[in-house]
């Protein structure tokens, strides 16, 4: 539904676009692009970059709609103490989205959501496997082998960019242009919270207030409500695949000898102060 509003002034977005990515991908890091098919049919260039120097892994794509999706898994953080510095494991996973606004009906060029939850375990490969790989057919258009259920995710809690950097030096580059739309779980900043986190960056949003409708019901563009946005990473390494070597006496020793591709969906549900901010609740 976006892009027939792309105005004259889309080319300045484009050249947005290209400077978050950017600041996205600076580091030592090797890159694997995918043509990967969009549960819309359309076809797509995945960019997949792999930072083993950070430990993180970034999935990148333009939607059929425009929209661009950028997804972070961030394996390490660096947490400083007075007298030292040690690694610490958070696992965060960081999703944004810049979405092209409807011009005519008041909003802006883009409008920018960054969602931050904790990685599971297994839930994407390693960032030393992602940099190895490589593919044999650069022009194949590629599908994932398992289709991950849709996980329902209520985002309560917002949160504080300016001390975002002891959880993950990545938020604040791909978040910073999503001002007040960021968010996050109460669930996770417990998670985090025992590791030390300070827990000034978090504030807690009215997802639970009793008799807030969702925005697909309010018929104001100013009265606030509860919006739901819905993303797919369609294409994505998830899992290491083994297999065996026999040697003379019949024994086997595992290898690695390729990946098995996923394709997950995601439904964040959070607060907006008027429906405004959440327009395509009215499509849905």
């Amino acid at each position: 539904m976006f892009a027939r509003w792309i105005s004259p002034g889309s080319v300045r977005l484009t050249l947005l676009l290209w400077l978050l990515t950017v600041s996205v991908s600076l580091g030592s890091a090797s890159e694997l692009k995918v043509r990967v098919r969009l549960a819309d049919g359309q076809i797509t260039d995945a960019l997949l970059e792999a930072d083993s120097e950070r430990d993180s892994i970034t999935v990148e794509f333009k939607q059929g709609d425009g929209t661009l999706i950028t997804f972070v898994a961030d394996f390490k953080q660096i947490i400083y103490s007075d007298k030292d510095v040690w690694a610490q494991i958070l696992d965060v996973k960081i999703f944004r989205a810049l979405i092209l606004g409807e011009l005519e009906r008041g909003q802006s060029q883009y409008q920018a959501l960054c969602f931050i939850t904790r990685l599971n375990h297994n839930e994407i490969i390693p960032s030393e496997s992602m940099a190895r790989l490589r593919q044999k057919n650069p022009l194949a258009i590629r599908t994932a082998e398992e289709k991950r259920s849709t996980e329902m995710l209520s985002m309560d809690v917002a949160v504080n960019l300016t001390w975002t950097w002891q959880l993950s030096t990545h938020i604040h580059n791909m978040c910073n242009v999503a001002l007040e739309a960021v968010y996050t779980r109460e669930a996770d900043i417990r998670h985090w919270l025992d590791r030390g986190m300070e827990g000034s960056m978090f504030e807690l949003q009215a997802v639970a207030v009793p008799g807030l409708q969702s925005c697909g019901t309010v018929k104001d563009l100013w009265q606030p409500c509860l919006c739901s946005y819905n993303l797919r990473l369609e294409w994505y390494p998830c899992l290491l695949k083994y297999c065996r070597n026999r040697d003379v006496s019949g024994r086997g020793s595992p290898y690695k000898c390729g990946i098995k591709s996923c394709s997950k969906g995601y439904q964040f549900t959070y607060y907006v102060p008027h429906k405004q901010l959440c327009l395509w609740e009215e499509e849905t």
